[in-house]
Parts: C-alpha cells; sequence; structure tokens
C-alpha cells in the first residue's frame, strides 16, 4: 500500500503540474467538456486522486482498513481554512480591513494605489501571524485581485505579484506560533513559544516581505497608476448599497476573531460558523454572496491531500533526517514545493536526536519555499481559487506560479541563512 500510496501521490502531483492541458481537452473534445473541466481544477485534484487511493485500499486491503484509514486521518486544518476564508471574506469583515488599509495609504508619502498594493502584499501577510496565514491570504487575494489580477497587467507581472504573495504569506506567518501551520506541527514538541519565534524567524521574515513587496511594486507601479484602485462595486454605485452599521461590522470581526482563537478544535469553530451563517441570512441586505464554492473547493484539496500525504512518510522521513543542516534546508525547501510545508515539519519533530541548529534549518526551509507550487503551503489553494480568474483561460500554471515565486523566494531564504 505505501507504494501503491507513492504512486498516485505522483501522479496528483504531474496532475497539478499539468491541470491547464485539460483546458486543452475541453475545447478540443466538446463533448466531455465538463469532466475536463472538472479535473482541470486544481483545487480538485488531490481529492480526486486521494480518492482512487481509498478505493485501491479497500480493494487491496479491504474495506475496513480503507475506512480505518480515512478515519485516521486529521482534518482540522481543512475544515479550518473552508471556515475562516468564507468568514474572513464576508463583506462586514472586507470593508472594515479596506477602510484600514485605505487610511494608511492615505498617510503614505507615495500615491495611493501604488501604497494600496504594497500593504496588500507586505502589511496583510505579516497580519496572518495575528489572524492565521488562510485568514491573511483570503484579505490579501480579494484586496488584491481589482489592483493587479485584471485583464491590463501583463500575465508575467501577475505571475511575479502571485509568487510574492504565496512567498509573503507562507513567511510572514513566523512572527508567532500558532499561525503558521508548519511552525505549529513544531512549536509545542521543541518548545518553541511566540517571543522564540519573533526573535529567531520574525524579523527575518518581515524584512524579506517587505523586499519582495518593494520589489513587486516597483515592477507594477505603471500598471497601478495606469487606473486608480476601486475596491468593489460600492465604489462607483454607492447609493444602491446599504451603510454597513459598526455593529454589524464589529460582529463579523468577532466571529472571525471566534474562528481563529478555536482554530484547533472543529467542534467548537464549527459551532460557530453556522451562527455566523444565522446572522448572515438574518442581515442579507449588508451582504454579498459568501464564497462557500471556494471554500469547499479549497476544504477538498486539503483533505485529500493530508489523506495522500499521510501514505508518504515511509521516504520522506528517511530523507529529512540523513541530511546535514545546511543539506536540511535546501533539501525541505526543495520537498515543500512537492509536498504541504506543514506535513515535512511534522516528519521532522518526530526525528529524535535533532539539534537545535538543524531544527531551525529544517522549519526556515519549509516556510521560505512555501509558495514555488500550490500544494506547498496550505493557505496557497486559497489564494489560487480566489485569484485564477485575472490570469489567462481563468486557471494559473504551476510553472508560471514556479517562475513568479523564484525571486522572493531566494530573497526569503537568503535572510533565513543569516
Amino acid at each position: 500500500m505505501q507504494v501503491v500510496g507513492a504512486v498516485l501521490f505522483a501522479c496528483a502531483l504531474i496532475h497539478t503540474f499539468s491541470a491547464k492541458a485539460f483546458d486543452l481537452l475541453a475545447h478540443r473534445h466538446p463533448r466531455h467538456a465538463g469532466l475536463f473541466d472538472l479535473l482541470g481544477e486544481v483545487e480538485v485534484v488531490f481529492g480526486f486522486w486521494a480518492f482512487l487511493l481509498i478505493m485501491a485500499m479497500a480493494l487491496l486491503s479491504g474495506p475496513q482498513a480503507a475506512i480505518d484509514y480515512a478515519e485516521s486521518r486529521q482534518y482540522t486544518e481543512p475544515l479550518f481554512v473552508f471556515v475562516v476564508m468564507v468568514v474572513a471574506a464576508s463583506r462586514p469583515v472586507l470593508d472594515s480591513v479596506r477602510a484600514l488599509l485605505g487610511m494608511l495609504a492615505r498617510l503614505a508619502p507615495v500615491r495611493t494605489e501604488l501604497a494600496l498594493a504594497w500593504l496588500g502584499l507586505a502589511l496583510v501577510p505579516l497580519a496572518g501571524s495575528l489572524v492565521t496565514e488562510p485568514a491573511a491570504m483570503t484579505l490579501a487575494a480579494l484586496m488584491l485581485a481589482p489592483q493587479i489580477f485584471r485583464p491590463h497587467v501583463p500575465e508575467w507581472l501577475k505571475y511575479g505579484a502571485l509568487g510574492v504573495l504565496f512567498v509573503n504569506v507562507s513567511i510572514g506567518g513566523t512572527l508567532t506560533a500558532y499561525a503558521a501551520p508548519p511552525v505549529l506541527m513544531v512549536a509545542g514538541t521543541w518548545g518553541w513559544d511566540s517571543a522564540f519565534m519573533a526573535a529567531t524567524f520574525g524579523w527575518k521574515a518581515a524584512l524579506a516581505v517587505c523586499i519582495n513587496a518593494t520589489g513587486a511594486i516597483v515592477l507594477l507601479r505603471r500598471h497601478l497608476e495606469a487606473e486608480p484602485y476601486t475596491a468593489s462595486a460600492e465604489a462607483t454605485s454607492p447609493e444602491l448599497v446599504p451603510r454597513m452599521p459598526r455593529l454589524v461590522a464589529l460582529i463579523h470581526l468577532a466571529f472571525l476573531a471566534a474562528v481563529v482563537l478555536l482554530a484547533h478544535h472543529p467542534v467548537l469553530f464549527l459551532g460557530v460558523f453556522l451562527m455566523f451563517l444565522g446572522f448572515t441570512q438574518s442581515y442579507q441586505r449588508y451582504q454579498d454572496p459568501l464564497i462557500l464554492k471556494e471554500g469547499l473547493l479549497v476544504g477538498f484539496f486539503l483533505a485529500g491531500l493530508v489523506v495522500l500525504g499521510g501514505m508518504q512518510q515511509w521516504w520522506l522521513q528517511p530523507v529529512v533526517s540523513s541530511l546535514g543542516p545546511t543539506a536540511l534546508f535546501f533539501g525541505a525547501l526543495g520537498l515543500t514545493a512537492i509536498t504541504d510545508n506543514a506535513a515535512l515539519t511534522y516528519l521532522g519533530s518526530l526525528i529524535i536526536g535533532l539539534s537545535d541548529h538543524e531544527k531551525y534549518m529544517l522549519v526556515a526551509g519549509a516556510v521560505a519555499g512555501g509558495g514555488l507550487t500550490v500544494i506547498a503551503n496550505a493557505p496557497n489553494p486559497a489564494g489560487a481559487a480566489l485569484l485564477k480568474r485575472g490570469f489567462n483561460d481563468e486557471s494559473i500554471g504551476a510553472v508560471g506560479l514556479f517562475l513568479g515565486a523564484l525571486m522572493p523566494t531566494a530573497v526569503a531564504a537568503a535572510l533565513f541563512l543569516v
């Protein structure tokens, strides 16, 4: 079963990197366009292959073994990402964040649209250390979509901005010990608290985030200046939208805070989410449609990664344990591109006898490489789902993302190696 699991995992990786090819098949074979469009959705890939793994396990090891394995996996992270995406993307929360960033942008000594884009690529990812990385990714993606990810911006610049966003979110959550999944996996075992994270990783991450965001804005400045920023349709027709009461915004922010505080207790944060859904139904006039479909697709993707990733320990752990400190950094940076970085650090936490320097190198490499692919970091599928409409064919190419993330990854890696 371990060999079958590794083969199916490899198939899922190949499928992920060739997802755009299914769009071409949909055009060539219109009779089956629906199926090819489905298989071309990056968020569907790992869930699809995880389903095949469970079927193979049922055939080879028996139905009960397949059920036992599926039920032994921990699905807290997929559930949390789904819930926090929907809550963070609600209109009252977005309006509050837009108002705050708009105020800060007007105080900046540069054009407002430049400042807003920089804040979306730098401040919001760093805020992920407080509100968790999936929430930061959701807010940043929705803030940046009408500014950067639109038709008149060259495709290569959009991939560059996407790479910066993914890398910055991956490293921006390292200022605390609870917000970044790869840090959370080892913090309790190794005794790392938020003070340690801020002193060891945080300042380097903050510096890298600012450098990456500034470089992206320098390249994008002509395109951002070409058209003033409009946060949403409300900016052009305010008379059609009811004014947002402060109490409604505060209640939504309280729901978001409750979900973040209960991130490791799915029964409780799902209960809060049901209350949130009831509240949004009661005050529909202050709401935009919730992103339930996008959130469910991302949750499905991450759940599939949990199922498939659980079968890879037999080859990943020996690789990780055999590397020295410097090789461990670059090995983790490379491996995280083909497997979730939280799974990688979790395997590292099981190794007995790692030195403090090796522990640092493992986590630093895992978070630095978190923007290279969609599967490298748990929040990446959320960003891809929310931003893919801004790209050609409404899909994000794996090669384009990889190339766009290379330079910001190099900046993060260089600072973490200091």
